[in-house]
């Protein structure tokens, strides 16, 4: 499994806009490309950076959603409520416990 880290600084109060833009329109069309397994979104809203990471069944096609376009259609969404360009890192998945993390997305659900 692979994953793509890209790391962005947000405008100043612009924060909320970016989740929005991931939930209402990133994830839904991740969701329709080959190989995708998942992902996070991250924030820290004292520094308003956010890290988006994708799990992706191979490396080809995590690299593929790259030179279809996808990636550069996505990131033009978020391009307005940024404070520069953001960063891409490509890695393996050396561990993943998909378990636990069903187990925090089930509790979180539940208001846990």
């Amino acid at each position: 499994m692979f994953a793509r880290v890209v790391t962005v600084q947000t405008l100043p109060g612009r924060i909320e806009d970016v989740m929005s833009i991931f939930r209402d329109s990133i994830i839904p069309a991740a969701r329709q490309q080959k190989g995708i397994r998942g992902g996070f979104l991250l924030v820290d809203r004292r520094t308003v950076t956010a890290q988006s990471v994708s799990l992706w069944d191979t490396e080809a096609e995590m690299l593929a959603s790259e030179t279809s376009g996808f990636l550069r259609e996505q990131g033009a969404k978020l391009a307005p409520l940024l404070a520069g360009s953001p960063i891409t890192e490509h890695l393996e998945v050396a561990l993943y416990d998909g378990v636990a993390v069903q187990a925090l997305a089930e509790s979180e659900g539940a208001g846990g």
